[in-house]
């Protein structure tokens, strides 16, 4: 491979860590937004909104591809979905725990291009999905349960979450027809009204408390939306110049990040079950993605 071609491939992933980065450690300033009186919902439409009114005043065109597509509004609310699911998950549960549970993705995609794009499963993707399964079930059996069911709102909400990215990503491809501007739009707006949604039926029966940032709260809510901002854009850069089975590896380095920032910060359980239960799903993962590079 010529230098300048490595070298370019070598930036396009460390983009691709940076923005793995971002959302492996972003629990944390979810969790402390949290505490500063904003729940990661109100967050999460705060922040997309935000997004959304920026491409609105700079990219009007954006909006008039979203009007002429109306198929892409099912994308927003799958990506809309995939953010509730996520963001709520890592700041009220484990965090290792939500991120395993959520990269189950890898699995789902195998039953959701089987419904949705006719793709039907190899004996390949087949196996992928028992490993897969077999690993959710490792961490889903618990000392104190009888049966490897999810334990709590936090483990129901990522896997939602997971679901959601994997029937996100079957609508891109599916979609794929439609302006690039026209379904950012909708993943961001569908972001900001399923969050908000969400959170107004939280709060109508007590279970969200209204929105009231602290002072303390504002450093890392401009920090935040600037992360995500740089992220996506990382995102875009990589994920255009590398081929989608190499972002799919990179991407994995976010369960790294995730693990590693809270077990320094005292967010997670680990344990033997929970190691060798994400080494499945990592696994699967992993050769998922390398069979898409060999196809």
């Amino acid at each position: 491979m010529p230098p300048a071609k490595t070298a370019g491939s070598l930036l396009a992933a460390s983009a691709l860590v940076i923005n793995a980065f971002v959302w492996g450690v972003s629990w944390w300033p979810f969790r402390e937004l949290q505490n500063a009186g904003l729940h990661p919902l109100w967050a999460t439409a705060a922040m997309y909104l935000l997004v959304c009114s920026g491409m609105l005043v700079f990219y009007f065109s954006a909006f008039k591809g979203l009007l002429a597509n109306p198929v892409l509004w099912w994308l927003a609310l799958a990506a809309g979905l995939t953010n509730v699911g996520f963001n709520w998950a890592v700041t009220v549960g484990d965090v290792v725990r939500v991120v395993l549970l959520f990269y189950l993705m890898p699995a789902w995609a195998v039953l959701v291009a089987w419904l949705m794009l006719g793709e039907r499963p190899t004996q390949g993707s087949l196996l992928r999905l028992l490993l897969a399964m077999a690993g959710v079930l490792m961490v889903l059996k618990t000392p104190d349960s009888a049966w490897p069911l999810p334990q709590s709102g936090a483990d129901w909400l990522a896997l939602m979450g997971g679901l959601s990215f994997a029937i996100t990503n079957a609508l891109l491809r599916k979609f794929n027809h439609t302006p690039g501007s026209a379904r950012m739009l909708a993943m961001f707006a569908g972001g900001a009204v399923l969050a908000s949604s969400v959170a107004v039926l939280g709060l109508s029966v007590q279970m969200l408390p209204a929105p009231h940032l602290q002072s303390s709260g504002v450093a890392v809510f401009a920090g935040l939306s600037l992360a995500f901002v740089i992220s996506n854009m990382a995102l875009q850069y990589g994920a255009a110049r590398l081929p989608s089975s190499t972002t799919s590896l990179v991407m994995l380095t976010e369960i790294l990040f995730a693990s590693v920032s809270a077990a320094v910060l005292g967010a997670a359980d680990f344990s033997p079950r929970i190691f060798w239960g994400g080494s499945l799903i990592i696994l699967a993962a992993l050769l998922a993605a390398l069979a898409h590079h060999k196809e």
